[in-house]
């Protein structure tokens, strides 16, 4: 899967721009899509949103991959989702849904209760998620993006920077890299992105995520990890987005 969303409404933590590092230039959206397509000719899809967002996906049977991929869309919402979920079924009776929804409708509908009925911590809603997962939500009419990875690293994902400032997001490391130059990282276990609240760990949501930089073989910065500093702790509240009703720290905390 590949996700591109314009520097606008989804604001990636600057340590992951690495500008001037190494001599592979990043790349325009447009150029990263069309790489992602030249890779998949005959299967893969993409929805393109005003504002500069663009989804991208190719089916599961398409490729040697043992996961799932799934790509959903209700109520001008729009999922990516990777992998499974070993609480499926206790998940759809939990949210009221039907029987044969699959996982990628499954987080719509978590979306949806966190931004309409809320305020819920979005943290304990994805601890509630059982199973190795990544998966990328695309609210169109708010604008919102949403990502989150399992915290069992059984699902590969990274994001970094395009040419543009775009934040990119992909399972596919051969296009990161051939998109975002230096600017990229793997995305952090047990965390979630979210347009309002940044980076933030899920798995522990009360301590703060610590960039720590990365070199590649070259001996080039490239992109930055983020840690769990398991010695600082967030003593503020957390902010309850007026927009969206999420509950999310500040993103200076982070």
């Amino acid at each position: 899967m590949l996700a591109i969303f314009h520097k606008a409404f989804a604001h990636p933590p600057q340590e992951l721009n690495s500008p001037g590092s190494g001599r592979r230039a990043p790349k325009n959206p447009e150029e990263i899509l069309r790489e992602f397509h030249s890779l998949h000719p005959e299967d893969s899809f993409s929805a393109t949103f005003s504002g500069g967002a663009a989804l991208s996906c190719v089916p599961s049977h398409s490729n040697h991959s043992p996961h799932q991929r799934l790509f959903c869309s209700f109520d001008d919402i729009y999922c990516m989702f990777v992998g499974g979920l070993d609480n499926l079924c206790s998940l759809i009776r939990q949210y009221g849904l039907s029987k044969n929804t699959n996982e990628a409708l499954l987080v719509i509908e978590a979306y949806r209760t966190l931004r309409d009925r809320g305020p819920y911590p979005a943290d304990q809603v994805l601890k509630d998620l059982a199973g190795s997962f990544a998966f990328v939500v695309y609210d169109s009419k708010a604008g919102t993006v949403f990502a989150a990875l399992s915290a069992d690293g059984k699902i590969p994902l990274f994001w970094g920077i395009a040419a543009d400032g775009s934040v990119v997001i992909c399972d596919d490391v051969g296009i990161i890299k051939g998109g975002c130059g230096k600017s990229y990282a793997p995305f952090p276990t047990g965390c979630m992105f979210h347009s309002e609240g940044g980076l933030k760990s899920f798995e522990h949501p009360m301590n703060k995520l610590r960039p720590m930089p990365r070199v590649d073989s070259e001996g080039v910065m490239c992109g930055a990890n983020f840690k769990v500093d398991t010695y600082s702790r967030i003593n503020s509240m957390p902010r309850v987005g007026s927009a969206t009703n999420w509950t999310f720290w500040d993103e200076s905390m982070l």
